[in-house]
């Protein structure tokens, strides 16, 4: 397994000063990935301009609606 220097991607400035004054996180969550899954990351990030942690918030969001969607069916 390789590790990688940058081991945290942290959110813009604009996106941190917002949320420091509407709540703060104190939850963090560790997640073991492949290598393949990594770079899919790594590219949404640059494709998106957006964090792994918007990636994944979005992600999580997304999930979670379609699975209300399922439960209501």
């Amino acid at each position: 397994m390789s590790y990688s220097k940058n081991l945290f991607i942290r959110e813009p400035k604009s996106v941190k000063k917002k949320r420091e004054k509407s709540e703060q996180l104190q939850n963090v969550i560790s997640l073991r990935i492949n290598d393949d899954e990594k770079r899919a990351l790594e590219r949404l990030t640059k494709s998106t301009s957006k964090s792994i942690t918007e990636i994944m918030r979005e992600a999580i969001d997304l999930w979670s609606a379609k699975r209300r969607k399922l439960c209501m069916d």
